[in-house]
């Protein structure tokens, strides 16, 4: 058997109406006959008795339907596992984040990724800013979700998913957490840690602190060793009693987004980007 003459035969024995399944597949009611004739034809037997009120299977034209409806199945799913298999929607999906917000927005659209790519699995990883694009190139990760821009060689950047306003870390004791806003200008009254995470485009002094983590950026910064520019959503995942977050009235906005290396965009990391994209529009 064709395969149309599979898809032909299984249509009129589910449809049970020849006009039906003639719309089913597309063609015309006279192509169904046609092709039920045949197969009636080649079995030796009517596969179908009709009149003109109805149609239904004959006990011949019902074994061959519980025959061959598993079997059809089976190839279709077969070939549908395999073009995904080649598109390369299964398996699984490395994703690096950097920081609480970014872990949070990767865990929405992976959410959404998952409902249009169930075969494929997201693995959300969470990496420190100073290792994340060498993690990137040593394709431990396969794409990045951190604070753009990342303009660095062999990088390709996706679309903003998020913005949000620069504030300014400071110790709990010092003037400025008394302060409302501050300026840009301010950050040349403070010593800024240093740190790979760093979102200042000043230059820390010489004797300023050093931290290698978030974290450490903070517990620096609580101790009263220095300052530093964060994100505004450090104000919802990292509040401390030691550390107060000031408003950076004229700074401009932070933006994140997704991050992958030049020449290794798979069809995984374009789908859960699409995906990330259509998250980001629809929260705006």
């Amino acid at each position: 058997m064709e395969r149309h003459e599979i898809e032909v035969f299984l249509a009129l024995a589910e449809e049970l109406h020849f006009g039906q399944a003639g719309r089913r597949l597309g063609v015309t009611t006279t192509r169904v006959s046609q092709v039920v004739r045949v197969l009636e034809r080649r079995v030796g037997v009517p596969l179908f008795e009709r009149t003109s009120r109805r149609v239904t299977l004959t006990p011949t034209g019902r074994r061959l339907y519980e025959d061959l409806k598993p079997a059809y199945d089976g190839v279709v799913a077969a070939m549908a596992r395999a073009v995904a298999h080649g598109r390369g929607l299964t398996g699984t999906l490395r994703v690096g984040y950097v920081g609480a917000a970014a872990g949070q927005l990767v865990m929405t659209v992976a959410k959404r990724f998952r409902r249009g790519h169930p075969d494929c699995a997201v693995e959300a990883r969470e990496v420190q800013s100073g290792g994340a694009v060498e993690r990137l190139h040593a394709d431990q990760i396969d794409v990045l979700v951190g604070c753009l821009p990342l303009d660095r060689p062999g990088l390709t950047v996706g679309p903003v998913l998020l913005t949000e306003q620069r504030m300014l870390a400071v110790p709990a004791g010092h003037p400025f957490a008394r302060a409302a806003a501050l300026s840009v200008k301010d950050l040349a009254r403070v010593r800024l840690v240093t740190a790979p995470c760093s979102l200042s485009a000043v230059a820390p002094a010489g004797d300023a602190p050093t931290a290698e983590t978030f974290q450490e950026v903070l517990t620096l910064v609580g101790a009263g060793q220095g300052a530093f520019v964060v994100g505004e959503h450090v104000t919802r995942f990292y509040t401390r009693p030691d550390v107060v977050y000031v408003p950076l009235r004229d700074a401009p906005p932070l933006c994140w987004g997704p991050v992958w290396p030049t020449g290794r965009e798979t069809a995984r990391v374009r789908a859960f980007v699409a995906a990330a994209d259509r998250c980001a529009r629809a929260a705006a």
